[in-house]
């Protein structure tokens, strides 16, 4: 059989039809939440000379049965990590300066010391921009160093964009949206509502019960915060030893109100071997450009 198809096929089985968005929700929470959401001006031009950039590259992927980090495999014969670079050191800046806006004035590359010598080179590249921190221990840990290289370096910051490295088919729009709701909110995070049925399990045998998904959002990334309520969440989750899962849940403890922007579908996060064939076919969809962050 033909590439093309199969991977066609492996959209749908995904939930990832290439020219369906996160529009074909059928709820009636969901409509409401895509009114709000095209009830946005479109285009309207998003600053981001407040907000800086902590791009997370720190992990491992070891259900990704391969011999290095998901974020250095080649999707389409380019690294994954090199979408988001390129996405947040390039194509976001041109278009906040196409509109008369700022790009983000600094990015933080989360990276295991081991592998920043080989991106030394773009770091040099973009001096000023991108730098390291080290990963650590958890995620928590990855983001919190990577805010604190962030504030040391750029005092212009409010706002910080924590992204995922994993996920390198986030588009320009769902970042100008999630940015501009935590403008307005404080904190924001991308996610689309569950399509999938869930069952809690005590025991991972039995069903104890369904879970009715009509309230229920798969969040993504970039999740935006404002830097001191981050900052304060962090104080807080070190001081009563609170668990947390992804970085709004910080906001959350605070009892601080976390924005929900709807994003897409095809925001996926790279997980699998197989997730990577669905990049590619989402990306031969987009008639994506090439990508060359070290020309």
């Amino acid at each position: 059989m033909p590439r093309i198809p199969v991977l066609l096929m492996l959209l749908v089985c995904y939930g990832l039809e290439a020219t369906v968005s996160s529009f074909s929700i059928g709820t009636t929470h969901r409509r409401a939440a895509i009114l709000r959401l095209s009830a946005k001006d479109e285009g309207a031009a998003v600053d981001f000379g407040n907000v800086g950039i902590v791009l997370l590259a720190g992990g491992t992927g070891s259900r990704m049965k391969a011999n290095m980090p998901k974020q250095f495999l080649l999707l389409d014969n380019v690294p994954v990590l090199h979408y988001s670079l390129d996405l947040f050191l390039e194509r976001l800046p041109a278009r906040a300066q196409g509109k008369g806006m700022s790009g983000p004035p600094q990015v933080v590359l989360v990276m295991d010391p081991k592998y920043q010598p080989e991106y030394q080179p773009i770091v040099d590249k973009y001096k000023g921009r991108l730098a390291f921190a080290n990963p650590g221990v958890e995620r928590q840990g990855s983001v919190e160093n990577g805010l604190t290289k962030l504030v040391e370096l750029s005092s212009s910051c409010d706002y910080v964009a924590i992204h995922d490295s994993a996920r390198p088919l986030v588009t320009i729009e769902e970042i100008e949206h999630v940015v501009r709701d935590a403008k307005e909110c404080g904190a924001a995070v991308l996610g689309v509502p569950c399509k999938a049925t869930i069952k809690e399990s005590e025991d991972g045998c039995t069903v104890l019960r369904t879970i009715p998904r009509a309230r229920l959002w798969e969040v993504h990334t970039p999740q935006v915060i404002k830097i001191d309520t981050l900052q304060r969440g962090f104080a807080k989750v070190q001081e009563e030893g609170l668990e947390v899962t992804d970085d709004v849940s910080i906001v959350e403890a605070l009892g601080e109100p976390v924005k929900l922007t709807l994003g897409e579908y095809t925001n996926l996060k790279i997980t699998t071997p197989e997730d990577m064939d669905v990049a590619s076919a989402v990306l031969l969809e987009r008639k994506a450009a090439p990508i060359n962050i070290t020309a």
